[in-house]
């Protein structure tokens, strides 16, 4: 009689942060797959995966905690074990396993790719196993990827980044930029589209420097100084060059610095029609003293000067952006120059944050920390006006015509209101009427709006349903729910993975 075959390991992956560090996930999703794990379906896995993230704030306090909640369970699941990765990971090391001893596996920014290393390691040496490069091994692009999403795909084009916020820790944590070369990139854009998927999102941490991670133009590969042939930067290049990538339908971006947000960048959208009308730009400040302090290289009139031109080239452009209230120093009359630029900017929406201080930065230490009962009052007067702009602008929508990609779980009351959801152009949040006729996520269903709310809208005419690959990958990935691609997705749909491997966030 053969033995009995034994059960595959399962795994977690909890993630925070940004959208680097989702992507990071679906990576260290793939790689578990590949060798040989499966995603729990309900129960307590057999291995978690905490993705961390520095900048939010106590997020060192989320950690441990969520670590001590998982001691007993640990205790009480022979064989469980627990990695902690992300860039949490890669400023405390040492820290983590001496905080949290029931810890398995610590590793960095630099080298997810050694997660199921460093698993097996720590299982057969039954002792816990750190790992942190100081530079990056491997281009994460390279690795495995479990993609959440058959429709939709993130496309990292550099890692890193040069600039030196006074808030930030991520240069620290993430290294200097390094880019990706232009064919690499468009490669992977093209074998996406051959599995089905029509929108991409380009991804780094200052996406719109790409380009300076080659260095000087004339060291620079001779793909990047084609692309940038007539001036313009190698960022607005690689738009224009998605723009030629038959079938796919939507790019987008995230997230720009102001300081590199040149004319071509905006020509390059403009002229670009696969290239949406969304921009997040981050503010920040709206004083230019305290953009001094930030060391943000760009000031009020820039900035504004940025928005103008968008709008004037992008006259439908969804403007989003990231603020910090109560930053070192920051006065009443500080306050009031953000609350100006708000107000002229007229961004659809806003993430804003109460600034916090994060150890290792320069900000920390600064003289002129804000009270909090004051940062409170600003931020709530900040979100008063922001959501008064945000309702308004929505309202501008109202009897607009517009085709939305069909979401799956964008809508968390869908099934409540007989509604489904998706994004429009713009990348507003849409809830619309269920079509007469079938659709699936990543169909696109054209829809007239009736009624705006600050954070969405709602259509309930809808004028038609355009099936599409994107659907039609929606669907097979239903069918066969199994599939990890390595690295460059293979061209056309993926194959029926082994029977060995099991089942299966954006920011």
């Amino acid at each position: 009689m053969s033995a009995p075959t034994e059960s595959p390991r399962t795994y977690e992956i909890r993630t925070y942060g940004c959208q680097m560090n989702v992507h990071d996930s679906e990576r260290l999703s793939g790689l578990l797959e590949d060798a040989g794990y499966v995603r729990a379906e309900g129960g307590e896995p057999d291995v978690v995966v905490f993705n961390t993230c520095a900048v939010r704030e106590n997020a060192d306090n989320r950690l441990y905690g969520n670590l001590g909640h998982l001691r007993p369970v640990k205790d009480g699941h022979p064989g469980m074990q627990i990695a902690v990765g992300g860039c949490l990971a890669q400023k405390d090391r040492d820290t983590i396993v001496r905080r949290a001893p029931w810890v398995d596996v610590v590793f960095g920014t630099h080298n997810i790719g050694s997660l199921p290393v460093l698993l097996e390691r720590a299982r057969v040496r039954q002792e816990a196993q750190v790992e942190i490069e100081e530079s990056l091994v491997t281009f994460p692009s390279t690795l495995p990827t479990r993609r959440e999403s058959p429709y939709a795909a993130w496309v990292s084009i550099s890692v890193g980044c040069n600039n030196t916020c006074t808030f930030c820790i991520v240069p620290s944590l993430r290294g200097k930029e390094r880019d990706r070369r232009p064919g690499e990139i468009l490669a992977e854009v093209e074998a996406l589209v051959a599995d089905g998927v029509v929108e991409i999102t380009l991804l780094g941490q200052n996406v719109n420097a790409y380009g300076s991670g080659f260095g000087s133009l004339a060291s620079a590969p001779e793909e990047v100084r084609a692309m940038t042939e007539g001036g313009q930067s190698a960022f607005a290049g690689l738009l224009r060059a998605c723009g030629n990538v038959a079938g796919l339908e939507r790019v987008r971006f995230t997230s720009p610095h102001p300081k590199d947000f040149t004319d071509d960048v905006i020509a390059a959208m403009a002229e670009t029609p696969n290239v949406m009308p969304s921009l997040h730009m981050p503010l920040q400040s709206g004083s230019d003293p305290v953009l001094k302090a930030m060391r943000r290289s760009y000031r009020q009139e820039r900035y504004l000067g940025i928005i103008e031109k968008v709008r004037a080239a992008i006259p439908d452009a969804a403007i989003t952006t990231d603020i910090i209230v109560g930053f070192p120093g920051e006065t009443d009359e500080d306050f009031e120059q953000t609350l100006h630029v708000v107000r002229e900017a007229r961004f659809s929406s806003a993430f804003t944050f109460q600034y916090s201080k994060r150890p290792g930065t320069p900000a920390a230490t600064m003289d002129g920390q804000i009270p909090k009962e004051v940062v409170q009052e600003r931020y709530e007067r900040l979100i008063a006006l922001q959501e008064e702009i945000s309702w308004a602008e929505n309202k501008k929508q109202l009897g607009r015509t517009l085709e939305v990609l069909v979401a799956e779980g964008e809508g968390r009351k869908d099934e409540a209101t007989r509604r489904l959801s998706g994004r429009a152009p713009d990348n507003r949040l849409v809830h619309f009427a269920v079509p007469g006729e079938p659709v699936r996520p990543g169909d696109m269903v054209t829809v007239e709006v009736t009624y705006a709310a600050p954070h969405h809208l709602v259509a309930d005419r809808t004028h038609g349903v355009r099936r599409t690959r994107a659907g039609d990958a929606w669907e097979a990935r239903r069918a066969q729910p199994k599939g990890v691609s390595l690295g460059m997705p293979s061209i056309g749909r993926p194959a029926a993975p082994p029977a060995t491997t099991g089942c299966s966030v954006p920011s």
